[in-house]
């Protein structure tokens, strides 16, 4: 986060704030004073705190990015908007599984999505203290709490549609095109991953199950943690109905990737990742059975997961072809 200045009381923000939304936190500053403060996110993202009554909000822009028409914009931030008020109307408003309150979203301020600020421990933090700290218990705890919030996601929005793995098949091309276009693997590896990618799509189980609403972006920074079991899911721009081990394969692709990046030595993160399915398992009538189904499935959304991280032009060389092949071997 980084302090980037004051929000001047010319901005036509600045209006917005101060009559649409703080009123409705129950504040009405004649003359709010807004420090504002950069979020290292894909949108431009920004928090403002009020100095006078210190509440703080998230605005979000959809606006001014690269490649990206008006009509799409309006469309994402239209689209956040509903997917944070269905979910709250669904009970994700407090304890133990909240999602943020959206405020308000004006297409007039650059696409702009305003909602209330969310304070927690992002899941980021305890990976990185378990590594680093041997801080285990709390990841083992905070693993137990994700399982339970994206059970009961994935179970209350459970649709009567069997799930389309074309749709999966079609987001692991669009990402081997990007990492052959950014050239980071060659035309013969990319034909390597569509044959494995093939062999999946052969695989009865990957159909078998039916589709849910899913977060899509369960990354460690969009997970923040409070006291006991409290989950709050930020950041459902990329919501969508799919496979549910979409999302438990995001994670259990994370908690790999972090170990692989901090300590070298990917068998670390097995333990945590075998909890984090067996806690996720628990929500189901036969335990057992739900497990086998998620962990059959899991591999492929694992290595697409590594693919998707292997991408970011952060990641230096030499790891980025430790991901490849941890992927390539995830799918065999």
């Amino acid at each position: 986060m980084r302090f980037v200045g004051r929000l001047s009381r010319k901005d036509p923000l600045y209006e917005y704030l101060r009559d649409e939304i703080l009123p409705q936190l129950n504040i009405r500053e004649v003359k709010p004073d807004f420090k504002v403060f950069r979020l290292p996110a894909s949108n431009h993202v920004y928090l403002y705190k009020d100095r006078n009554s210190l509440v703080r909000v998230i605005g979000k822009f959809f606006g001014e990015i690269p490649n990206r028409s008006h009509e799409s914009a309006f469309y994402r931030m239209n689209q956040e908007y509903n997917n944070l008020q269905y979910l709250r109307s669904l009970g994700f408003t407090g304890y133990p599984h909240s999602i943020a309150r959206p405020l308000g979203h004006t297409a007039h301020l650059n696409f702009a999505l305003i909602e209330e600020f969310c304070c927690g421990t992002p899941l980021h933090d305890f990976l990185i203290k378990a590594i680093r700290e041997g801080a285990e218990t709390s990841l083992y705890q905070k693993l137990t709490a994700l399982a339970y919030f994206l059970a009961t996601l994935h179970n209350r929005t459970v649709l009567d549609i069997r799930v389309d793995f074309n749709k999966d098949c079609s987001y692991f091309d669009r990402i081997l095109k990007q990492l052959i276009s950014w050239g980071y693997i060659g035309k013969d590896e990319a034909q390597e991953f569509y044959r494995l990618k093939d062999r999946w799509r052969n695989e009865g189980s990957m159909w078998e199950d039916r589709q849910v609403l899913v977060h899509g972006d369960v990354t460690p920074t969009n997970i923040l943690f409070k006291e006991e079991l409290w989950v709050i899911a930020v950041d459902l721009e990329r919501m969508k109905s799919a496979d549910r081990v979409f999302d438990v394969g995001r994670i259990a692709g994370e908690i790999k990737h972090y170990f692989m990046q901090h300590t070298g030595n990917k068998a670390l993160a097995e333990p945590f990742i075998g909890h984090f399915l067996w806690e996720y398992a628990c929500h189901f009538p036969d335990r057992q059975s739900a497990f086998d189904a998620v962990t059959r499935r899991l591999p492929f959304y694992m290595g697409l997961n590594l693919l998707r991280i292997a991408r970011n032009a952060w990641i230096k060389n030499i790891y980025r072809r430790q991901l490849l092949e941890e992927a390539k071997m995830t799918l065999r």
